[in-house]
């Protein structure tokens, strides 16, 4: 079975490398035949200068050819057989299959090497990945497609059987694509949108496209490559909101929670968990213990310092701040100590402890009730603690397995929060089940800053009028709060050292913190090390009295130490001095005084114009000369021509203004390329920030092995198991199932405003559904009735649109239709009719929990778990009574 990449630390000497040897990974060279370690790995990158680059040539600056492939007699010694997972067997009731084994065993050639462990064989990657397709390269041997009709996996006939496209109609856009890309040099592009991303195998999708483009030579290239089109962008000048967002002006590291995670555990999705792990482990995982539930796995990454955690300790962190600092030893030895003796408790090791409970929550700019949130349900009962629509029972009360880590109580809590805010400048479902709802200012009252990766240019929104009666832009509310928390502070909080755990992140030295096998403290395996196996520790200064007056001022840490982002850094001095001279200083005593002032919406936005490279020229060239740094090339000549420029606010008002190339993002701003992502690793050799440094298509973790995804496969949906439980509420009523999808919106503004007058008209004036017309019939439904959607995660009550378009078997439902405007009841629930994520329930992925591995390494907005629902289905069924629940509530009943 394929394992791990090679390293130099595998041959004895090590191929002469002394610097991180077990991360810098090794080829072939044609010319000497020999084994090289060839510039660029992760371990020329953190250590060692001017290495980390794809020039062709080995760590000693040798020059160096790679060999791709041992197909030639010469090449390789023998040719064996490699088991390869097969996943497309698996039984599923709404999903085709084929009859392979889920082992495939097929010929590659190896050559032998003596490691210091002993004669191993060894395959090249491209060897592998072609054998994985079952490309017939000679040399014989089971599931091999000889043609294109072959049944073997992964051929068009195959792909018809599973998929339902023609053959002939794959055949024709597969030769299309790859013709027009080598005509045009790599000009074929892949546009994906977000429903990509919304199956629970979602990163075998994203990898098949990846793999085409890369075949087909067209990463990197203008024209061509992939653009992701999806919600979870990133906004270009990120290196100058960190700062501002996560006050790393004043204190650093910040406090930080992947939200997935986060909402699996405490709206306690996990007690409710249906996936077994065996049902997705690989059939050649290597030894290891893999039975566990994915909460377990969850915490494993949290412990192993893969993954944050909050809260993250079951002590109140400024408590065990002033234990570390009282204990005279240094935080991170402390806390490694105090978890190791069970002295202190991770959190997330008992979720449903009333200690652990996260107690408030603001949610801003965000739809968290509504759109966001994916199991609905599950965060009224068990986060909000009202009334909901949960139909399935939990673990303990199915008699199914529960969780071996995480300890199980056997009632539930409903109602972790005791404080809801939320900032929505309309009236939202997540503000419908707030405490507090704060008014704050819409796009024409305020003035911020609109920006994505998806266009090159800085927008502005300008205040054309004030803030109609009492409500207020985000800046001057949250000015607001800080300004009366600052006041009432002193009477609990004054200068207080908070404890802080850090995960290991990505583009940081710590990413090459686990280089071979997964070793959990918690288990005895290893020693808790902070930033080794377990999480980084800091201690971090509060000063809460001071808390207003550091919100509106720059703080004194980007003098000090700078900024950056990426893995690279570089001062900022100068625009401290200028953001000074631009928004004045702040004159008042205190410690903030000298300072530069952060007053207005717009002082906000100039800092972070300022500090961003993509708007600030100067910045632009102080980054790529600190990337310079370590790939030993001159890279400032892409962002000197625009060395002078500096965006302000009153320029993107007058004109939005186009941004500066930044080694932050992999693509260049200029008048010949438009923005391409890994432009500049293929035409600056700047590696990919992967183990290898280059394009990988092998992830060699462990866990990605287990799970059998090291190369690309076809992974088909899981089995949620929401609907059999709900079977007998359809009984004697006809009914269909159907796979549930939420497309961005049809009938809204963007994915939000279904509720806005103009689209309630053009549309059924409420919530509403699209079905087949084959589907509709057979369950007895003519277009606009009214019916009732429902699992065991919930229900939801809409109109009906059957139309020809629709794909039968699928049951459309455009997301953000807010459960505010003509929703009425469901008679499941005798809750008002839900909304698209009533029938949803989040499910993690251990594959999205590794870490402490260069690019599979936690970083914010970038790796970590992921939400699904498309695997879902749902019962639909006509609604006899609509009933808009308009009567008095009966004696005890909830309002929803």
């Amino acid at each position: 079975m394929p394992e791990r990449l090679l390293r130099a630390s595998d041959f004895k000497g090590e191929l002469g490398e002394q610097n991180h040897p077990e991360w810098k990974t090794v080829a072939i060279d044609e010319a000497s035949d020999e084994v090289v370690a060839p510039s660029g790995s992760a371990g020329f990158r953190w250590g060692e200068k001017g290495k980390w680059n794809l020039e062709e040539k080995d760590g000693h600056g040798a020059d160096v050819k790679l060999r791709m492939t041992a197909i030639l007699d010469k090449d390789h010694d023998e040719v064996v057989d490699v088991a390869f997972p097969y996943f497309g067997n698996r039984e599923h009731d709404h999903f085709q299959g084929t009859d392979h084994p889920d082992v495939l065993l097929k010929r590659v050639p190896v050559r032998q090497l003596d490691l210091k462990e002993g004669r191993t064989f060894v395959a090249t990657v491209f060897d592998l990945l072609c054998a994985n397709y079952g490309l017939d390269r000679g040399l014989g041997g089971d599931f091999v497609a000889r043609d294109f009709s072959d049944s073997a996996p992964y051929t068009p006939a195959w792909a018809e059987k599973i998929t339902g496209v023609p053959a002939d109609a794959i055949i024709t856009a597969a030769r299309e694509f790859a013709a027009n890309a080598e005509a045009t040099n790599g000009k074929s592009m892949v546009i994906l949108g977000a429903g990509l991303n919304h199956w629970y195998h979602m990163d075998m999708n994203y990898r098949g496209i990846i793999n085409l483009l890369v075949m087909c030579g067209c990463v990197g290239q203008s024209g061509g490559g992939w653009s992701h089109y999806v919600g979870q962008e990133k906004l270009r000048p990120q290196t100058g909101w960190l700062p501002l967002a996560f006050a790393l002006d004043w204190n650093r590291p910040p406090r930080q929670m992947n939200s997935t995670s986060f909402f699996y555990a405490h709206t306690d999705q996990w007690r409710y968990e249906t996936l077994g792990v065996s049902e997705i482990l690989s059939p050649t995982a290597p030894k290891g213990d893999w039975d566990a539930s994915l909460i377990d796995y969850n915490v494993r990454a949290e412990r192993m310092g893969w993954l944050p955690s909050a809260p993250q300790l079951k002590t109140n962190p400024l408590e065990v701040g002033k234990a570390a600092k009282a204990s005279g030893m240094e935080p991170k030895d402390y806390v490694a100590q105090a978890l190791k003796a069970g002295d202190l408790e991770l959190s997330c090791l008992d979720p449903d402890d009333e200690a652990n409970w996260p107690r408030n929550m603001f949610v801003w700019r965000s739809n968290l009730l509504g759109s966001s949130g994916k199991g609905h349900e599950y965060f009224l009962k068990h986060l909000l603690g009202t009334a909901h629509g949960v139909q399935g029972k939990d673990l303990g009360e199915m008699g199914q397995q529960k969780p071996k880590d995480v300890k199980w109580h056997d009632e539930a809590p409903k109602g972790k929060l005791d404080l809801l805010v939320t900032l929505d400048f309309r009236m939202s479902t997540s503000c419908v089940y707030s405490d507090i709802v704060l008014p704050t200012a819409s796009w024409y009252e305020k003035d911020d800053l609109n920006t994505s990766d998806m266009h090159p240019f800085i927008h502005p929104l300008s205040a054309a009028v004030d803030p109609v009666w009492e409500s207020k832009s985000d800046w001057e509310i949250y000015k607001g709060i800080a300004k009366t928390f600052s006041e009432v502070a002193p009477e609990v909080l004054g200068v207080e050292q908070d404890l802080v755990m850090v995960p290991i992140q990505h583009d940081t030295p710590g990413e090459i913190a686990q280089p071979f096998d997964v070793a959990d403290w918690g288990e005895g395996q290893v020693e808790p090390i902070p930033g080794k196996t377990m999480a980084n520790v800091a201690l971090v200064e509060r000063d809460y009295p001071n808390l207003y007056k550091r919100f509106t001022a720059l703080g004194p840490l980007m003098d000090k130490l700078g900024n950056g982002g990426k893995g690279m850094s570089w001062q900022t001095g100068h625009e401290v001095e200028g953001l000074r001279k631009l928004n004045g200083t702040v004159t008042a005593d205190g410690p903030t005084k000298g300072m530069a002032r952060i007053d207005t919406a717009i002082d906000a936005a100039e800092v972070l114009l300022m500090l961003a490279p993509e708007t600030n020229g100067e910045v632009a060239v102080k980054a790529w000369e600190s990337l310079s740094t370590f790939t030993g090339r001159e890279h400032a000549h892409l962002a000197l021509p625009k060395e002078d420029e500096k965006i302000r606010f009153r320029d993107i008002q007058a004109q939005p203004r186009k941004i500066i190339s930044s080694p932050i993002w992999s693509g260049l701003e200029s008048e010949h390329v438009c923005y391409n992502a890994g432009y500049t690793n293929v035409h600056e050799l700047i590696p990919w920030r992967t183990l290898t440094g280059r394009q990988q298509l092998y992830q060699d973790h462990k866990w990605m092995r287990a799970f059998g995804e090291a190369l690309c496969v076809y992974r088909p949906p899981i089995d949620t198991k929401a609907v059999k439980p709900m079977l007998d509420q359809a009984a004697g009523q006809p009914h269909v199932i159907l796979n549930f999808i939420t497309p961005h919106q049809k009938w809204g503004i963007h994915s939000t405003y279904t509720d806005n007058q103009l689209m309630l008209t053009l549309s059924r004036g409420g919530p509403i559904v699209w079905m087949s017309e084959v589907d509709a019939a057979k369950a007895g439904l003519v277009d606009n009735d009214w019916v009732e959607t429902f699992n065991a995660n919930g229900a939801l009550v809409a109109r009906v649109v059957v139309s020809q378009r629709m794909k039968e078997g699928t049951l459309f439902m455009y997301h953000a239709q807010e459960k505010i405007v003509n929703v009425p009841g469901s008679p499941l629930t005798g809750q008002r009719g839900g909304i698209h994520n009533s029938v949803t329930r989040a499910i993690l992925k251990p594959t999205h929990m590794i870490g402490g591995y260069v690019q599979q390494a936690y970083g914010f907005n970038y790796y970590g778990t992921v939400g699904s629902n498309r695997d879902e289905y749902v019962i639909v069924r006509k609604l006899e009574k609509v009933d808009w629940l308009e009567g008095p509530l009966a004696a005890g009943e909830n309002a929803a």
